[in-house]
């Protein structure tokens, strides 16, 4: 019996392994196409009436990583999808993109992945301001579910003061 279990916990271990490393990919570009992704995301975002939602963050971030995972697991994947556009943007190694992390008023040095959220116009309705998901491994997928839900755009003819409208 007892060789059995170790076997089931080799394989368990493995598998936890092999997931964590699988979580090491890279999710944010080259850092020179922040400014290009975002016009994008910005046009995108008026032609369907969707809102930017913009990541600031590192591949090397293992909280990134899980704040990645948590925008595209089941419980949040439909909501970033049907009412924002998501762009990457590469703080290298908390060195570049700067410029832009402060143009939407995100502090870097207070911790990354770090949010903004902008109107399909362009206009900062959100800018996270002292490193509200910079322990994302330590957070539940709930905590990205309610960020989601409280800055999704109103649907067009709805009020935003409307809830789930």
């Amino acid at each position: 019996m007892k060789p059995i279990r170790f076997v089931a916990l080799g394989i368990l271990l493995a598998f936890a392994l092999g997931q964590a490393r699988s979580a090491g990919r890279d999710i944010y570009p080259e850092p020179t196409q922040a400014r290009a992704d975002i016009a994008a995301a910005l046009k995108t975002a008026a032609a369907t009436h969707r809102r930017v939602l913009l990541d600031f963050g590192g591949n090397w971030c293992g909280d990134c990583q899980v704040l990645n995972i948590y925008f595209h697991n089941d419980a949040n994947h439909d909501l970033l999808e049907k009412n924002f556009v998501l762009v990457d943007i590469n703080i290298g190694r908390m060195d570049t993109n700067l410029d832009i992390a402060r143009e939407y008023g995100v502090p870097i040095d207070k911790g990354v992945p770090a949010l903004a959220v902008l109107s399909p116009e362009g206009k900062l309705l959100y800018s996270q301001r002292s490193g509200e998901f910079e322990d994302m491994r330590h957070m539940e997928s709930t905590s990205v579910t309610q960020f989601l839900v409280q800055w999704r755009a109103p649907r067009p003819g709805c009020s935003a003061v409307v809830v789930n409208c």
